[in-house]
């Protein structure tokens, strides 16, 4: 399951040169916490912060799960900092998306000697449909709390071969999570099946809810495909246009990573209203709406059909 890499000598030099800026570094777990020294759980890394909540469900309190990126962050595009490099050269085990989600991540671990897992593994993908990445997966596949259920057993299986004493640990916490996952896989296909049918349109500034729709039984229409791509163009914005006002769709939206402005473009041609602000790449802070993953699809879900219905405030 696990793939390694054998450090260069560029990598190390990095590493030292990081290093030599503090004694002790203190880390950040996904939910927050300071990890001191002391702390001598084994670290496992994980790209973003929707891995790393997902992560921590299973690890429960035998591992100390870490994300690279914080709350808010936009995964896409990310650029590691030396902290990056220096927590990941020290962690015991590296978890990413895959689906060619983290664009930067290859080069990142290229040269680090660390057990590594990709938790989307044994997802059956979806292709994005249009634009220059027609034909590649969307690797957005969380968006699907059934394809998280495939993310937990990959996870339980990792965590057991790094820590073979807690393996019944994760095997309960694992189980226990995925019962959790389907609770809010039904609480969002029931609500969203509701719609009718001529609202049962979710158009986007991303292409990133394929997953959600599929359960759930939407026609997806989105801007750009990647939020890797920075800006709309005048393409992609035609064609959003042109199906709203085909379609009568009455509310669209955007993600909490990227401007909205080109999606408030679409909503003055059009006159749909603005729905409000989904959540996808990344978790808010604790005190935020979206904590978890389970509250991420919670708030969408209800963010949807609040705006589709014409119940929002």
């Amino acid at each position: 399951m696990f793939r390694r890499a054998d450090a260069g000598p560029g990598w190390r030099r990095l590493v030292v040169a990081a290093a030599v800026a503090t004694t002790v570094v203190a880390t950040l777990t996904g939910c927050g916490e300071v990890l001191t020294s002391d702390d001598d759980r084994p670290v496992v890394l994980t790209t973003f912060t929707v891995l790393a909540d997902v992560a921590s469900n299973v690890a429960g309190d035998r591992l100390a799960v870490e994300s690279i990126t914080k709350p808010g962050a936009e995964i896409h595009g990310y650029e590691p900092t030396p902290g990056d490099m220096r927590r990941a050269a020290s962690a015991d085990m590296i978890v990413d998306n895959g689906l060619n989600l983290e664009a930067w991540f290859e080069q990142f671990v290229h040269e680090l000697h660390r057990p590594r897992i990709v938790a989307s593994e044994g997802i059956e993908p979806i292709d994005i449909a249009a634009d220059a990445y027609a034909g590649k997966p969307n690797p957005h596949a969380w968006m699907s709390p059934v394809n998280v259920q495939v993310y937990v057993d990959n996870l339980v299986t990792a965590f057991t071969e790094l820590d073979p004493d807690g393996a019944a640990e994760f095997a309960a916490n694992g189980a226990a999570y995925k019962q959790q996952l389907q609770q809010v896989q039904d609480e969002m296909t029931t609500r969203l099946a509701a719609l009718p049918e001529r609202q049962r349109a979710l158009v986007t500034c991303e292409g990133a809810f394929s997953y959600l729709a599929r359960d759930a039984g939407l026609t997806e229409r989105y801007i750009w495909p990647v939020n890797a791509e920075q800006q709309a163009t005048p393409q992609q914005l035609t064609a959003a246009i042109e199906f709203v006002k085909a379609n009568d769709v009455p509310a669209v939206f955007c993600e909490s990573t990227v401007s909205d402005a080109p999606m408030q473009q679409v909503v003055s041609a059009t006159g749909a209203r603005f729905g409000g602000t989904l959540y996808v790449d990344s978790l808010s802070d604790a005190d935020g709406p979206v904590p978890t993953y389970l509250d991420l699809i919670r708030h969408d879900a209800d963010t949807i059909v609040a705006a589709l219905t014409g119940s929002a405030s």
